[in-house]
């Protein structure tokens, strides 16, 4: 009992600490600021228009900021979209990324677009065998049926661990590879706030390391049943 209250404050430091991480850098370059000449949304469609890419949309959404590539769409939260912060203009170069990375044919890309379709039907059926799987056993009047929604929890969380390992080079290219290029080379962030700016494009990449660690972290449990 000893050993395991410290086992449980580390698996919670290590859920938490990357989005506290995450939000506090954010956070901190998100003041508005009147010198900055673009709203996030404004500059998205800016560097899109730059780059031959006008069929490529700029989107408000409650979703988080993300690229859609199947809508074409580069999507911001009103925080970035109206914004005119740091944080809204290096965040609309991080999912313009993307729009270049779909615009280029980059591999990983597609491949994580083609995953996630089999991924999210994976976790809706998981998790409807997962809520079943009594009532499942109970009408067979055998243990096989709990084991069902085990193996249906394992498979859901393999799943979601093998998106997120898609995933992570996506960011990453995205950010330092092409945001990061594209800020720089435009000089529409001044030198002395790169700095800032390459903390924000770590931010963004590194929001699926923490989901990639719940996943990873909650995955043991389904294999000790």
């Amino acid at each position: 009992m000893i050993l395991a209250i410290p086992a449980a404050l580390l698996v919670l430091a290590l859920i938490v600490a990357p989005q506290l991480w995450i939000l506090s850098v954010l956070r901190r370059h998100s003041v508005e600021r009147d010198v900055i000449p673009w709203t996030g949304g404004e500059f998205a469609r800016h560097l899109l228009d730059r780059m031959k890419l006008a069929s490529v949309k700029v989107e408000e959404t409650e979703g988080g900021d993300h690229y859609h590539p199947l809508a074409k769409a580069v999507r911001l939260t009103s925080e970035h979209f109206y914004g005119r912060s740091l944080a809204a203009i290096v965040v609309a170069a991080h999912e313009v990324g993307h729009a270049m990375q779909d615009a280029t044919g980059y591999g990983p890309l597609r491949t994580r677009t083609r995953l996630a379709g089999w991924a999210g039907f994976i976790h809706r059926a998981g998790t409807i065998l997962v809520m079943a799987s009594p009532a499942i056993a109970a009408l067979l009047r055998s243990p096989v049926g709990l084991g069902i929604g085990i193996a249906a929890g394992a498979l859901t969380s393999v799943s979601a661990v093998v998106m997120h390992a898609v995933t992570l080079p996506v960011e990453f290219d995205a950010s330092f590879n092409r945001a990061l290029v594209v800020l720089r080379h435009g000089q529409f962030i001044p030198e002395e706030e790169m700095g800032a700016a390459r903390h924000i494009l770590t931010a963004a990449a590194y929001t699926y390391v923490a989901g990639a660690l719940i996943d990873i972290i909650n995955l043991p449990r389904w294999f000790r049943w």
